[in-house]
This record gives C-alpha cells, structure tokens and sequence, in this order.
C-alpha cells in the first residue's frame, strides 16, 4: 500500500477485524484491530495523524519492531509496533501514524 494508503479512514471500517501479524516466514499470530482513532497535532504530507491498536495472543511477548500485517482487504503492510498493554489473555500493540 502506497503512503497514501495509511489513513484513518482507510482502517477504521476495520476495527474488529482479524489480521494476520507474521513474525518471520513462516511464524504468525492473529492480530485484531481494536481501536483506531485520530491523534492531536499536524501530520506529515497533510494527512492527519492517527494510531491504530491491536490485539494479540499474550504469548509469545513481542518487542517493539517493525512486523508485517496481512489483511484480506488490504496489501501487506510492514508497520512498526510498540506493546502498550497487557492483559490476563492479550497484549496490545500501538502503531502510531504523523
């Protein structure tokens, strides 16, 4: 997906949605998008910026990096993901958009 891709309301129709977060070739995790809204301030290019939050099995506990993300909607992205959350079953994943 070209930069032009990456906005708000190209993601938000969907949040619930199942993604696929690929740790390497061959190793991947479901991810759902939980939460995407739009963040304060001026964006790059003119494109308001925003995050985006997913949700992802606890276990395997992923450090800060760029993953891929495949949805059936969209082209593979390769977006950078920092932890934000725990929970007894999940962790969350923030990807933040200027």
């Amino acid at each position: 997906m070209p930069d032009g891709g990456f906005t708000l309301a190209r993601f938000e129709p969907l949040i619930g949605s199942r993604f696929t977060l690929r740790l390497d070739d061959v190793a991947a995790l479901p991810a759902q998008l939980i939460d995407a809204h739009a963040s304060p301030g001026a964006g790059l290019a003119g494109r308001p910026p925003f995050s985006l939050t997913f949700e992802a099995p606890a276990e395997p506990a992923l450090p800060q990096r760029i993953y891929r993300l495949e949805h059936p909607q969209l082209d593979p992205l390769d977006i950078f993901l920092v932890p934000v959350a725990r929970t007894a079953t999940a962790l969350q994943y923030e990807a933040v958009f200027g």
